[in-house]
């Protein structure tokens, strides 16, 4: 039953990176930019973000399979359109709006269905652990692995793997049984899923905005903020009306889950940020080809698979208050030996030791975040909690791709770079401080 769920976060996270190395195939063959490749992986990450929320309340309407099946299909189908695309627009539709859209309707019912399959602590961190390792390696390995495709048949042919690996989980999904009945008469709250959606795509749309108009960045945060606002008022005025609205302001009473939920946040946007920095500053101002970018974030991908694959084990050992600030202080400490190594040595290998580091910081902290969220809430939240665990998480992908990516694409340049990479450093150092507010006590034996 894990199988499947494991592989579905791994595909979801490999498309979210490794469009990172085919940047100069892509906007040769389609003749566009490198801002124009940004803009497509920015937004297939923020269409997650808007719509995990709605798509982890309709898994209570619709039941979680179903939801999972329906958002596998409409992921294959957006990855056999990406592989065709003869231009842009129709790389976007494909890869950033049904690609989104289908991980949107499909993430949710995996952490709900790991959370309900999985009863006791021990065998719920080891199954998260194997999903988030898997979700890990999948963002950090996506250069690599794209990379190869890329430099072996060519750009398209990633996503024709992306369609594969889709058809191999649905054959897989066949022995997953939704221990929970769906519920038809669940209402949906279609006013605040579209409020929601609206005030995220400003937002970020907002941030992207930045190196072309300084006031229509600032309009656009502005009216994000506005329409963020009315969803939440209109979710207060529904609660009050005895209704059920999209997302409860029960999911934040905990104070325990809100520092999770930042420390996911930030963690995704390091990762995402990172990945997209680095692998552009490789190809455009070095000018390595997609393998010779890929194979540099092998370091990446080793260290995440070597501490993911101890997370279970580091979980019974350690608080997962530990575990979190001491993933943020390795993937802090990576991000500044990429800049000392890099700023002094002209060699690829430069890259090796940082991204060791970043891959090793993230995979000690990826499971305890989820794990400690995730179990906080009773079963009748875990659609709702799940939903808005995994939009926090794809908000910080966008949120890393966009902020870090926009200093980089303005010039391009190597002081662009350490710009870049300075803000993610500083972003890195925020989790540390969301993670030292965590209670001492959060380990897998005492977290409710």
């Amino acid at each position: 039953m894990l199988a499947p769920l494991a592989l579905a976060q791994f595909i979801c996270s490999f498309a979210g990176s490794n469009m990172n190395v085919m940047i100069n195939d892509i906007s040769r063959d389609l003749d566009t930019t490198v801002q124009g490749v940004q803009v497509a992986i920015t937004i297939f990450l923020l269409v997650m973000a808007a719509l995990m929320i709605p798509g982890g309340k309709l898994t209570d309407r619709y039941g979680r399979k179903r939801c999972f099946l329906t958002g596998l299909a409409v992921y294959g189908v957006g990855a056999l359109l990406s592989a065709a695309a003869p231009g842009l627009g129709v790389l976007i539709l494909g890869n950033s709006i049904l690609e989104g859209i289908g991980t949107a309707l499909l993430i949710p019912p995996v952490y709900i269905l790991t959370t309900l399959l999985f009863a006791d602590m021990t065998s719920r961190a080891r199954a998260f652990g194997t999903i988030m390792a898997l979700g890990g390696i999948g963002a950090a390995a996506g250069p690599l692995i794209g990379g190869l495709i890329t430099s072996a048949i060519g750009w398209r042919a990633a996503f024709v793997f992306q369609a594969v690996v889709i058809a191999l989980i649905i054959i897989l999904s066949r022995h997953i049984e939704d221990p929970v009945p769906p519920d038809p008469t669940r209402p949906f709250d279609t006013g605040g899923a579209v409020l929601s959606a609206v005030g995220l795509i400003l937002l970020v749309t907002g941030i992207l905005a930045a190196d072309d108009n300084v006031w229509l960045m600032l309009a656009l945060i502005v009216l994000g903020a506005l329409v963020l606002l009315w969803f939440f008022m209109s979710v207060r005025a529904k609660e009050r009306a005895g209704k059920e609205p999209l997302l409860p302001t029960s999911l934040f009473r905990s104070r325990t889950s809100n520092l999770g939920l930042v420390t996911q946040n930030i963690q995704w946007l390091v990762l995402m940020g990172t990945s997209f920095v680095v692998a552009a500053y490789l190809q455009v101002v070095r000018g390595y080809d997609a393998i010779q970018t890929g194979v540099i974030f092998t370091a990446a991908t080793l260290g995440l698979l070597v501490s993911s694959l101890a997370a279970a084990r580091l979980a019974q050992r350690h608080a997962q208050r530990t575990l979190i600030m001491t993933g943020f202080v390795l993937t802090t400490a990576g991000i500044a030996v990429l800049l000392a190594m890099v700023g002094g040595s002209p060699s690829p290998w430069a890259f090796a030791p940082g991204l060791l580091l970043i891959g090793l910081g993230l995979g000690v902290m990826l499971t305890p975040s989820v794990n400690i969220v995730q179990s906080i809430f009773p079963e009748e939240q875990q659609g709702e909690i799940s939903g808005l665990s995994r939009s926090v998480s794809n908000l910080g992908s966008s949120l890393g791709t966009a902020i870090a990516g926009t200093i980089l694409v303005a010039g391009l340049t190597t002081h662009a770079y350490a710009a870049a990479m300075i803000t993610l450093a500083v972003f890195g150092l925020a989790g540390l401080a969301a993670a030292a507010f965590l209670p001492r006590g959060t380990g897998p034996s005492t977290v409710p």
